[in-house]
């Protein structure tokens, strides 16, 4: 959803002259139901309109409960409970809205639809697209390499875990610290407010990573791949062993670069600043 304005975390967006307010809920914004039908909407009593679109369309009636969670949310009397849902759900709501102002949505979204069956077909089509959209940002085409393959290393991890008993988000995100934490001495939470990061504004640690902090990335990750592989590991335990013996690896190689150097291979910079991208001297 496009806001005009983010003021923090405890203020409403802006969305079309209209607030729209969120709330951080499961490491992801919730928007409040009836602020967003209503900005698209001309509307006296949201409520009711909202009650006449499911009436409409009895499969979204059928699923309110799991696109719809009731929490609390800041007022201008206090906190107070209301429906709220994630971008996906709220977007599944725009579809089921008659009106010019959900229009855009709706195409945006077949738009994206027609992407991602197109990327199915062909998977080039998604790593050429993810390219385009770091080189808008700025970042150089040496990092994007790396940032490409960094992916790729990951995703291959990521099935690896899968294959081998790991079912949760919960648990991908542990094995995922236990790396970090034997490469860089920090979890993913830490090293993001190292580098002045937050979550909540969209910001990806790995965007905000150095060249030598990508590459001891990918050695940890690859490393413990390459592990878990040759031992046939199974089950959440182990693989968090694997984990922590393959972010050892890329630990032990941050020392050693760092001994030989004299300098701290992790920084306490990220690329919000545009300048740092395109900086001549190769910072990145």
């Amino acid at each position: 959803m496009k806001n005009k304005q983010v003021k923090n975390i405890n203020n409403p967006t802006i969305f079309e002259e209209k607030e729209v307010r969120r709330v951080w809920h499961q490491e992801m914004w919730y928007f409040v139901v009836e602020d967003t039908v209503q900005a698209l909407v001309d509307s006296s009593d949201v409520k009711q309109y909202i009650q006449k679109i499911k009436q409409r369309d009895p499969e979204l009636d059928k699923g309110w409960v799991q696109i719809v969670h009731t929490l609390y949310v800041d007022t201008k009397g206090g906190k107070q409970k209301m429906n709220c849902s994630n971008l996906e759900g709220i977007f599944r709501i725009i579809q089921s809205i008659p009106s010019p102002k959900a229009e855009p949505f709706k195409r945006w979204l077949a738009k994206v639809g027609k992407e991602r069956v197109d990327e199915i077909a062909n998977p080039e089509l998604a790593v050429t697209r993810a390219k385009n959209m770091y080189e808008k940002k700025g970042y150089p085409k040496d990092w994007i390499d790396k940032r490409m393959r960094g992916i790729a290393v990951r995703h291959t991890l990521t099935d690896e875990w899968k294959d081998r008993g790991v079912s949760k988000n919960i648990e991908y995100a542990i094995l995922t610290d236990e790396i970090y934490k034997a490469t860089f001495d920090k979890t993913a939470k830490e090293y993001m407010d190292y580098k002045g990061l937050d979550k909540k504004e969209g910001d990806n640690l790995r965007d905000h990573m150095y060249d030598i902090e990508l590459i001891l990335t990918m050695l940890g990750e690859a490393t413990t791949t390459k592990i878990t592989s040759q031992k046939d590991s199974r089950g959440f335990g182990a693989l968090k062993n694997d984990a922590r013996i393959g972010g050892g690896v890329a630990g032990r190689t941050l020392k050693d670069i760092e001994k030989q150097t004299g300098k701290k291979v992790i920084s306490e910079s990220n690329f919000k600043n545009q300048k740092l991208l395109k900086n001549k001297k190769g910072i990145i």
